[in-house]
């Protein structure tokens, strides 16, 4: 059965309001997927926080009309399964990593920033770390000169408490001996 007006404006206006705050977006074809295989994709990209739907191409192209994604438009042909989300990362590494399990969902392209991207340009942005990897490295790298700059004074300290214990001791010896 299919959507009556009132149903299809709804549907545009939550894809619209999901693509406004978007920086990715992701196409795929799901032909011949299982709905249990569908069902786990989806758990995926909902723990991610990646909105992933199944629309009709006419409702999706209504929905990126007049926004960065509209260049996308040329790639909505066919059963196509939309990944989007406010991650620049997250979309393109849900299908990727999917479609690596699953060789039915053939990834058709995508949009970053208003750039179309083609399978390897999805792969490639796929590969990249999630902001929260990337944000723990640049920590580590930034924390890296401190904690080598209180080994070093810790070395440091503990060279002249040995050294000064030393002289202490023979003191106390000489001191005993007399």
């Amino acid at each position: 059965m299919g959507l009556n007006l009132n149903d299809k404006k709804v549907v545009v206006e939550e894809v619209s309001a999901k693509v406004a705050t978007a920086q990715t977006i992701v196409v795929a074809e799901y032909r011949g997927i299982q709905v249990s295989a569908l069902t786990k994709l989806r758990a995926t990209a909902r723990s991610q926080g990646v909105y992933l739907r199944v629309l009709k191409n006419t409702l999706a192209r209504r929905a990126v009309e007049g926004t960065q994604f509209a260049p996308l438009v040329d790639s909505m042909v066919g059963p196509l399964i939309y990944s989007i989300s406010d991650d620049a990362v997250a979309a393109a590494k849900v299908i990727s990593d999917f479609s690596k399990t699953n060789d039915k969902l053939v990834v058709k392209g995508g949009n970053y920033a208003g750039k179309n991207l083609d399978v390897a340009g999805v792969t490639a942005l796929a590969s990249i770390p999630s902001r929260e990897v990337l944000i723990a490295q640049l920590l580590g790298v930034m924390q890296a000169p401190v904690s080598g700059f209180a080994r070093v004074l810790a070395a440091v300290a503990a060279q002249k408490g040995e050294g000064s214990a030393a002289p202490a001791e023979e003191t106390a010896e000489t001191a005993a001996a007399e």
